[in-house]
């Protein structure tokens, strides 16, 4: 039987800080995994509300209301005052989100983007610090999207390691197909119920996700999904793929495999590395059953089992191919290889071909958009600062190569558009080696090393 107790006065202790009351919350959460918390709905008050407010973006889009962060502020103490009466009253509705298209790089589609409106980005924010002191302490330690001290770079180095090192001849790749858009409401607030008794944090949650979309003057509400763009999705997405998938994978699926078996998560992408064939082949027929009891679907053209590790070479020999199948990850193609002894199995990366042209048609789409306002110094700083951003994630060890491409790509990208310049004299290629002198382009070296966390 689930123990149900009250973690935290009803009533705040007197000159307390909210941050202590959440570090006490995490630790309960920490020592009694079968806890139940009774009371956490009293937390969303003026002290916490108010931090979340300060950390949204200044100047991000206003949702269907029109309040921007500049506007709110001018009021903050009392709109925080009459925002948390009202929390507590239960009188709070969460306006629909507004759905807006913005231009999808290297494609003719758009992609949809979700903007809340203000209070409900305060809301949600709130929900999350404090939900997040209680799932932090059970998530398991290979879920590593969007989660705090956690990186793509940390799931990356996970995966390295146990491909090198950890007996990994098997991958199965997956994809969950439309995740964010079809989880099942009823089994979310089943599953924050484990861990979460408060009546009225479980009824403020399920009011963001029934909440809604409005788009060209039409609102409606949400029948599945996770509410769009807001800062509760991410942690509502990891606890339903927690007891989804996590959880069974653990402490079900894992235990009956005949050899090493590891999945490692972020988000909604996920691979899963076997030492087994036969381990392998079971948990992508098994994984269908799986994610179908909770309304979700693998999609197939994107879900495989490939050899991959130390005897993979070999294998694709023997069926007739020169080398092994690959498969990408958090952005990254994955490819056998050897060290440069030849005597050890390495992993080499590049930079997935799709995000690859996605960013090259970022770049060349912005230049578009600006060559003709910014100066010739202005369009190469800002170019910079992109390269730069670039270099930040996919600076990753053994992916030089993609790197040096993406840097030659870019530059020619920036001397073709400067001299499409209406009224300007054409820059020559000498020209541009001399700017590159005096403004250089950010250095290519390793901003990552997935052999070393620090």
């Amino acid at each position: 039987m689930v123990e149900r107790r009250e973690d935290t006065p009803s009533v705040p202790s007197s000159g307390e800080a909210v941050a202590t009351k959440l570090r006490r919350i995490a630790r309960k959460a920490r020592s009694d995994p079968k806890f139940q918390f009774t009371s956490l709905y009293h937390l969303m008050n003026e002290e916490l509300l108010r931090g979340c407010f300060k950390q949204l973006r200044g100047r991000a889009a206003a949702g269907i209301d029109g309040v921007t962060k500049v506007a709110y502020a001018e009021h903050l103490e009392e709109n925080v005052t009459v925002l948390v009466e009202r929390l507590h009253r239960l009188a709070y509705v969460p306006q629909s989100v507004r759905r807006v298209y913005i231009p999808k790089p290297g494609s003719a589609k758009e992609r949809p983007l979700g903007i809340p409106c203000l209070e409900d980005k305060v809301v949600q924010s709130g929900l999350v610090r404090i939900l997040e002191q209680i799932y932090e302490q059970d998530f398991i330690e290979d879920s590593y999207g969007f989660r705090p001290g956690r990186s793509c770079h940390d799931a990356l180095r996970a995966l390295n390691a146990t491909l090198e090192r950890g007996g990994t001849e098997w991958v199965v790749e997956a994809d969950i197909k439309g995740f964010f858009d079809h989880v099942d409401h009823d089994w979310m607030m089943r599953f924050l119920a484990h861990r979460v008794a408060d009546q009225r944090v479980l009824r403020m949650v399920k009011r963001f996700l029934k909440a809604g979309v409005c788009e060209d003057g039409q609102c409606c509400a949400s029948e599945e999904g996770v509410p769009q763009g807001g800062s509760i999705s991410p942690l509502l997405a990891n606890v339903y793929l927690h007891y989804a998938l996590d959880l069974w994978f653990e402490k079900v699926f894992r235990k009956s495999c005949a050899g090493r078996a590891r999945l490692i998560r972020y988000a909604d992408d996920f691979v899963v590395c076997f030492a087994k064939q036969a381990d392998a082949e079971r948990f992508r027929s098994e994984l269908v059953v799986r994610l179908g009891k909770f309304g979700l679907a693998v999609e197939p053209s994107k879900t495989k089992v490939l050899a991959f590790g130390r005897s993979a070479q070999e294998r694709a020999r023997r069926q007739g191919r020169s080398k092994p199948e690959t498969f990408d990850f958090l952005g990254f193609t994955h490819i056998c290889s050897r060290t440069r002894d030849g005597k050890r199995f390495h992993v080499k990366r590049a930079t997935a071909k799709k995000k690859f042209r996605t960013k090259l048609a970022a770049i060349k789409e912005w230049l578009k958009q600006n060559r003709a306002t910014l100066s010739t110094r202005a369009l190469w700083e800002q170019i910079c600062v992109k390269i730069r951003g670039h270099f930040d994630y996919y600076g990753v060890t053994e992916n030089f190569w993609s790197l040096d491409r993406f840097l030659a790509e870019v530059k020619q990208l920036l001397f073709q558009w400067l001299n499409r310049r209406g009224g300007k004299r054409p820059m020559t290629w000498e020209q541009f080696t001399r700017m590159q002198r005096s403004f250089p382009f950010p250095r290519l070296h390793t901003r990552v090393n997935l052999y070393n966390p620090s």
